[in-house]
């Protein structure tokens, strides 16, 4: 674990598919395990960080570490069916938004991302490849974030698996869509495959929902001022 921190502390690059693969491509790193959450959401939040927007820093990081691991434990994903790689990609958006318990719109986007993740990560089980979970759920994660905050960080969607010999239950091969042949026929013709996600789009973007909070607060300050006078 302190192998991935110490490559996310260090990375200034804004591209969380690359940030990713170099945490999955460590010789220590075992084929499947619950390494590979803290890796999508420490991929993500790194990304997020060295490019800019949302003004954090590697607390930001270390929290999402903190937060994943009350909810990931090795071998859930198939005694309760959920990927702890969910719950982390929530912890991001939860983060971003200031989500918490008793919140309205900032709940609701951060669920609505993890139900996205989970349908994406059901898509590609059978059995589980946690690379590849990873993979499609920063996938997932990057276009939800583009669609509600008009945000896209850069990288390959579609990269190329290296890992398949090493897979103790098998490689799905060709049932994968990072199995060589076809990483490499996607990125030829990326328009052609149908996602493997459930694509919804805003109405509308939602890049000013922070600022209608404040507004909102402000204005109930100035409500509560008038009646004192």
């Amino acid at each position: 674990m302190q192998q991935i921190k110490t490559i996310l502390m260090k990375s200034t690059s804004t591209d969380p598919f690359a940030i990713s693969e170099h945490c999955m491509d460590l010789p220590i790193l075992p084929m499947l395990g619950c390494q590979h959450t803290y890796i999508a959401g420490g991929a993500l939040m790194t990304a997020l960080k060295n490019e800019g927007t949302f003004d954090l820093t590697n607390d930001a990081v270390l929290e999402v570490f903190h937060r994943t691991e009350k909810q990931a434990h090795g071998g859930y994903c198939g005694l309760t069916g959920t990927c702890g790689i969910a719950p982390s990609l929530g912890a991001c958006m939860a983060i971003l938004t200031g989500s918490r318990c008793g919140r309205d719109k900032e709940q609701k986007l951060t669920m609505e991302l993890v139900s996205r993740v989970m349908g994406a990560i059901t898509k590609l089980t059978g059995p589980s490849c946690c690379k590849a979970y990873v993979r499609i759920s920063l996938a997932v994660a990057v276009d939800f974030i583009q669609q509600h905050f008009s945000l896209l960080l850069p990288g390959n969607d579609s990269p190329t698996c290296r890992h398949m010999e090493n897979h103790p239950h098998g490689c799905r091969q060709e049932k994968c869509p990072y199995f060589p042949l076809n990483s490499i026929e996607k990125n030829k013709n990326p328009i052609a495959p149908t996602p493997l996600w459930p694509r919804v789009i805003s109405p509308e973007p939602d890049i000013a929902w922070q600022l209608q909070e404040r507004i909102k607060h402000l204005m109930q300050s100035f409500l509560k001022l008038c009646r004192l006078q």
